[in-house]
């Protein structure tokens, strides 16, 4: 398994890299990777329906709609998120959730899954994943709360009720709808001492440690030159952004 440590925090380019990876490697693929302040929704959603628009802009917090469908998410540098690549078009995405859960119980943490594969601790949100099949390789991918803006994460995933109709009235096609939850923080749950830079680290060393094979990869100039320019011809873009939903 190549271990990637994505150290770039724009969300544009991290969403374009999950696909990038997904479509264009073979091997099995464990990225970390963070992104700055920015809502992420799930390929069939409906923006205004997901997200508050005058919040978000007056924030200056950043729209991208990734690959794989589900619900919409918060990102910002408290949280992490961590990306699964498989070559195997038959697989069990919940062995995904129990790493993560299995991960948790070696803080001491004790965390459970649920039939959404959530992660939750006492009953609250610290995880969300969603996940998808491309041409035999499967990609699964969950955020972490640790440390993030809770306030902010409640508002921006505020949608507008009048958009509560989950049609397209268009196309006749449904849009997947967001199931909200009451969230908390890893960090309520480790030493004060812990901070978000040492969890990063312990995470990375997990699964470097779980298989001597497994490799630590970088991003070449190759790469970031593919990742970019998928950037910019498609999570850039208003119509995938903002008015997909017809878009393959």
């Amino acid at each position: 398994m190549l271990c990637i440590n994505n150290t770039n925090v724009d969300p544009y380019f991290n969403i374009a890299a999950e696909e990038y990876l997904l479509k264009n490697f073979s091997e099995d693929i464990f990225m970390l990777w963070q992104n700055e302040p920015s809502v992420i929704l799930g390929k069939h959603q409906n923006v205004p329906a997901e997200i508050n628009l005058d919040f978000v802009q007056e924030n200056n917090i950043k729209v991208v709609r990734r690959f794989s469908g589900g619900g919409t998410v918060f990102h910002d540098m408290g949280n992490l998120n961590l990306t699964f690549i498989e070559t195997n078009s038959n697989i069990n995405f919940d062995k995904f959730t129990q790493e993560i859960v299995d991960l948790l119980s070696e803080l001491g943490i004790e965390a459970k899954s649920d039939a959404r594969r959530a992660i939750n601790i006492d009953g609250l949100k610290v995880s969300g994943s969603a996940q998808c099949v491309h041409k035999g390789r499967a990609m699964f991918h969950a955020t972490l709360l640790f440390s993030s803006d809770l306030s902010s994460l409640v508002a921006t995933l505020e949608g507008d009720p009048e958009e509560a109709e989950n049609k397209d009235k268009a196309s006749k096609k449904v849009y997947v709808k967001s199931v909200k939850s009451p969230v908390t923080n890893i960090s309520k749950y480790v030493p004060n001492s812990f901070d978000i830079n040492d969890f990063k680290k312990f995470i990375l060393d997990y699964f470097r440690k779980k298989n001597e094979e497994n490799k630590i990869y970088a991003f070449d100039k190759k790469d970031i030159i593919n990742i970019q320019n998928l950037k910019e011809a498609k999570y850039l873009t208003p119509e995938w952004n903002f008015n997909s939903y017809s878009l393959k």
